[in-house]
């Protein structure tokens, strides 16, 4: 059937059907929909009501809105990180909206007739079903994505199964069934525990860390700027630290799997910058560009840390290191192990910013041992997402000289006394 009306009225229409189109094709959708049939047929099975209304309503309404749901979560996990910097506010912030959600879904259940009410009574009632789901969740999707960070699996499948279980083992347990009810109670809380007792740790070692050793500073540097370099001074000095290791990061862990998959590409070159985008086989629900989609090559980041640093005069109390092939086999983790083969028996400190980029660092210090993190909590106006932009005087002047010599693409860089061959962007010493 042809659409009537002008050319304006048919884009719309046609931009309308591709993101409809995209929204059913997504993981994250076809994700939700598996939960919600699984939970209907688990919570149908195990309660005898097959037919209940409340059951059916339920499901239908955590498959559509599931997706939106976990972009509410992550913005409320984003948002108590970066204003206190602690672990246990992040996970509190992510815990509390998934907590009213499944409590309300309880509640509906157990009023519309769906649940065996004294299986229910006998986790607690509908409330502490509520709580032990959610913390059974919450642990099961941290572990997920620790396996991921750890090359077993990929973040889907993980979750996916993760999911499957808690709401297998949900369904029984809240329908009082023996030896799985204590396997249920036991998942919940025992993934609570670890979940915000690993947190609670990593927080205390945050405000009690003893000084001396070695700090660790990662990131995207993307570029590096004066913000950088305040921290690197201030971090030698409240922990009196020996030296301070900086690796910057090589491709972003979030989007290895993405340009595997084909989900995102390197779309052009722009002022010494690669550009991402999305391709059609991208999740329309994912996040993929959460630090932006404005990339130096990792060798002009290095580049450009290592001329920052020597302007400073810090080359003594600051070292750069690059380790490719450990980063790409083992991400951040195999770094740590190396830094530790190198410093035998030193006491480490992980520096880290409180955006979604500084937190995953954070999380990698928590997950590789007894690391200090000390954080910092970003008030002033210093954004490398301006600096991408184009904004002015937030890098040190031999970082804005390199930028403004990519910028106009000439095929040798000079500063820093240190001449760099241009390669599209790859800044590579010597002619």
């Amino acid at each position: 059937m042809a659409v009537i009306g002008s050319d304006g009225e048919t884009t719309k229409l046609s931009m309308t059907i591709d993101r409809l189109s995209r929204y059913v094709r997504s993981p994250s959708t076809r994700l939700a929909a598996f939960a919600a049939l699984l939970s209907y047929v688990s919570y149908a099975y195990a309660h005898g009501s097959w037919a209940n209304p409340a059951l059916i309503g339920v499901s239908v309404f955590t498959g559509v809105f599931m997706p939106s749901y976990a972009k509410l979560s992550n913005k409320a996990d984003q948002w108590a990180n970066n204003r206190f910097g602690f672990i246990t506010a992040g996970r509190l912030g992510r815990f509390t909206p998934q907590y009213a959600f499944n409590l309300a879904v309880f509640g509906v259940l157990l009023w519309g007739g769906a649940l065996n009410r004294e299986g229910v009574a006998s986790v607690g009632g509908f409330a502490s079903a509520a709580l032990v789901v959610t913390l059974a969740s919450q642990g099961i999707q941290y572990l997920g994505l620790y396996l991921v960070s750890r090359g077993i699996g990929d973040a889907t499948r993980n979750v996916l199964v993760g999911l499957a279980i808690n709401i297998v083992v949900a369904s029984f347990g809240t329908a009082g069934v023996p030896i799985v009810r204590e396997a249920f109670l036991v998942m919940g809380f025992g993934f609570g525990a670890v979940l915000f007792g690993v947190g609670l740790l990593s927080d205390l070692r945050s405000v009690m860390a003893p000084k001396g050793g070695i700090g660790l500073f990662f990131g995207t540097f993307n570029p590096f700027h004066n913000t950088h370099l305040a921290l690197l001074r201030r971090a030698i000095d409240e922990r009196g630290l020996d030296k301070i290791v900086i690796h910057p990061t090589l491709v972003p862990r979030i989007h290895v799997d993405a340009l595997r998959k084909g989900e995102i590409r390197v779309a052009r070159l722009e002022n010494g910058f690669q550009i991402y985008e999305t391709t059609d086989k991208a999740d329309s629900n994912a996040d993929y560009f959460p630090a932006g989609r404005m990339f130096l090559p990792p060798e002009t980041r290095k580049v450009l840390i290592d001329l920052a640093v020597a302007e400073a005069g810090m080359q003594d109390r600051v070292e750069v290191v690059f380790f490719r092939e450990t980063y790409n086999k083992k991400g951040f983790p195999g770094v740590i192990a190396e830094i530790r083969k190198a410093n035998p028996g030193v006491r480490l400190h992980g520096l880290h910013s409180t955006d979604p980029g500084g937190m995953t660092v954070r999380q990698i210090y928590d997950e590789c041992g007894w690391i200090y993190p000390w954080r910092v909590l970003r008030r002033d106006a210093v954004s490398a997402t301006a600096i991408r932009k184009g904004a002015k005087g937030m890098t040190s002047a031999v970082v804005t000289d390199v930028l403004e010599q990519l910028t106009a693409n000439v095929p040798v860089v000079t500063a820093g006394g240190r001449r760099f061959r241009n390669d599209n962007g790859v800044l590579t010493e010597g002619d």
